[in-house]
């Protein structure tokens, strides 16, 4: 890294360009994109809750080279249409994006901002942004502000001081940004221009989250130190992992950018820590349409698959990869979902984890801290092991009291994503704690659906302080002494005097099964508040949320209910049930639950991320097809065109039989 030349931006920077309002009206866009130039105020309200999968759709991350230059906002919804197409944003001469709330909210995918950059965007402004999203931008260079202020002077082209982008943020975050990214500062810091500042958080008491940060904290990278007493919330620094994984969306720009800017001889640091996951696209080749294949996007999709596998061998990295039958060469599924994965086999209380997926914190289900990040900091992550951290702000969310039969982990999420605190945006960039009766007595399985879905809460990580229900995990999954792992969990509690910005109380008691409403997990309410019968077409359970074992306990449970009462799926309706990995396959083999949901006439389906992310069996085919389905998200064009409801894995499985949306009841 000696060798590389670094230096520091400019103290002004000036913007040539113009400015791209994403208003909520689409002849407002189409007019900007054929060259108008709008005043302030509009006439139409700015987009709020823009998500990644709107600035870049999941087959736009099929590309990952500057291609992606030609599709920022393809599925951005304004009013009802989608204004945007493909290359109208590059060639209408943008330099500045703005929008409203939440922008760059769901999944961590770093092609998002690197799509906007090619297209010639260099900031974005919003009234608050999404911490994935806003740290994938300043790692790629990308300014990013909430002061509209600046808009007019991005528009005349003043010279702006640097320090309007840095103005609030810590020291490293300032340097990424003075610098023009995180490789250009993280080769700063390792010839020594760039010092990290050492925190000295004096003696206080910490959370379980913060506990775990400052037994992570890097001290001295060059001496491999690692560790401090105490941290606070935005104390900024580096910190350790114990596990980093990608999946094939991520993993082969992160090998590009790593054989073009390190070396293509040179090693990942650890490899041995390192996972790579073949899990998102499994099914593509078969349920691509043919008008895509015929435009060359599968073979556009193949390259990601073919990237990981070399990059993966050439580096001696463990790769979960897909199934293929051993004559026709058909796929059949994956090993295992990434994040599911992850806490099946690898992860431990007191871990820190980093992927490349926003529901990385799936771990957090027996103490870990486990967080998503972007591209860049995964390949960045390769050369030093660490990454970046602001220490977050802490939320406590407690259920208590005992939860109806059928009410689970999801209907809690449900609940807790429509409170006002967590809907209107203020536990983002948060760390999330569960705590209460209600959640000490779920298993790990049920655990995770909690701590997956603080991705839909905008939080930076979701966590569970491990007990007794972990050791069990532990000695029952992973074959571990039940000492070794009662060790293992020692000290992994929050001091009784831990500062919360927020606590957040639950009745448990009185929660009823939810459904959230197309459009936004947020959307929450009670099945029985329904303003009418809503009948569906599919039933979809599935993907890293309710895809475990625990799931496949609920879906059987109700299955065979039916099955005793002479009933089976409705005939109207297609209900596919998809497992995490294959050792959730095997165990639904053990318990003879394929062959329950074969009569009940659901369709079993291999390991993938599936139709959750709109790649699998169980998509909507038409924007009047109603879905109810157990996945995690429920954000536009997330699964197919259609009406997507969010459930529990028991409603999902009782709406099946129903043919409408309805609570399954306890024979």
């Amino acid at each position: 890294m000696n060798q590389i030349s670094i230096d520091k931006l400019p103290e002004n920077v000036v913007f040539s360009g113009r400015v791209l309002f994403l208003a909520d009206d689409p002849e407002l866009i189409r007019r900007q994109l054929a060259g108008e130039d709008l005043e302030i105020p509009l006439t139409a309200p700015l987009r709020d809750n823009i998500s990644t999968d709107e600035i870049t759709p999941a087959y736009i991350c099929y590309y990952y080279d500057d291609t992606l230059g030609d599709f920022p906002y393809l599925g951005l919804k304004a009013g009802s249409e989608f204004p945007i197409t493909r290359g109208s944003v590059r060639k209408g001469g943008f330099v500045c994006s703005v929008s409203g709330k939440r922008r760059g909210k769901g999944s961590s995918r770093e092609q998002s901002p690197y799509a906007e950059m090619c297209a010639g965007i260099k900031v974005v402004i919003a009234e608050n942004l999404e911490r994935i999203y806003r740290e994938n931008c300043q790692n790629l260079g990308i300014f990013t502000s909430t002061d509209f202020a600046l808009i007019e002077r991005v528009r005349k082209g003043e010279p702006i001081p640097l320090s309007e982008f840095t103005r609030g943020e810590g020291e490293i975050t300032r340097e990424i940004i003075e610098y023009g990214g995180l490789f250009k500062y993280n080769v700063a810091r390792m010839q020594g221009k760039a010092i990290v500042p050492q925190i000295e958080t004096p003696k206080r008491a910490m959370t379980l989250g913060e506990k775990i940060l400052a037994q992570h904290w890097v001290t001295d990278l060059a001496n491999d130190e690692v560790g401090v007493a105490y941290v606070k919330p935005s104390d900024e620094g580096f910190v350790r992992t114990d596990i980093r994984f990608s999946h094939e969306y991520v993993t082969p720009m992160s090998a590009i950018f790593w054989e073009d800017l390190v070396g293509a001889n040179e090693k990942v640091v650890d490899p041995e820590s390192v996972y790579f996951f073949r899990d998102h696209l499994t099914f593509l080749e078969i349920t691509m349409t043919e008008e895509r294949k015929a435009s060359g996007l599968l073979d556009v999709a193949n390259q990601l698959k073919r990237k990981q596998e070399e990059f993966a061998a050439k580096q001696g990295i463990r790769l979960y990869g897909e199934l293929r039958r051993p004559k026709s060469g058909e796929p059949v599924g994956s090993e295992a979902i990434c994040h599911s994965k992850i806490l099946e086999s690898h992860a431990l209380p007191g871990h820190l984890v980093i992927g490349s997926d926003s529901h990385t914190p799936h771990a957090g289900a027996i103490g870990c801290i486990a967080f998503g990040v972007g591209t860049t900091a995964i390949f960045n992550s390769w050369l030093t092991k660490d990454v970046r951290i602001k220490v977050p702000g802490s939320v406590l969310i407690r259920v208590n009291g005992k939860a109806p039969e059928n009410v689970t982990a999801k209907d809690f999420m449900l609940e807790i994503l429509r409170n006002p605190y967590v809907k209107n945006g203020h536990a983002i960039g948060k760390i999330v704690q569960y705590s209460g009766d209600a959640v000490a007595a779920l298993p790990v399985d049920d655990r995770a659906t909690m701590t997956n879905m603080a991705a839909e809460v905008g939080a930076f990580t979701g966590i569970v302080e491990p007990d007794e229900n972990v050791v069990d995990f532990l000695v029952r999954e992973r074959g571990m002494d039940a000492a070794e792992a009662r060790a293992r969990i020692d000290g992994l509690f929050s001091d009784q005097d831990a500062e919360y910005e927020e606590i957040i109380d639950i009745s448990a008691d009185e929660l009823r099964p939810f459904v959230a409403l197309p459009g936004d997990p947020g959307n929450g309410k009670f099945v029985d508040e329904l303003d009418e019968v809503v009948k569906i077409d599919i039933a979809y359970g599935g993907s890293c949320t309710g895809a475990k074992k625990a799931d496949m306990d609920m879906y059987a449970r109700v299955f065979k209910q039916a099955l005793a009462a002479g009933k089976q799926v409705h005939p109207d309706v297609s209900c596919f049930i998809q497992c995490g990995s294959q050792e959730v396959k095997r165990y639904c083999e053990e318990q003879g639950y394929v062959d329950v949901f074969e009569k009940v006439g659901a369709e079993f389906i291999e390991p993938s991320c599936g139709a959750c992310i709109n790649a699998g069996r169980g998509v909507s085919y038409s924007p009047d097809t109603v879905t109810i389905s157990a996945i995690n998200r429920n954000l536009p064009g997330r699964s197919g065109p259609g009406q997507l409801y969010l459930a529990s894995p028991y409603t999902t499985a009782a709406s099946a039989i129903a043919g409408q949306i309805v609570v399954w009841e306890p024979a």
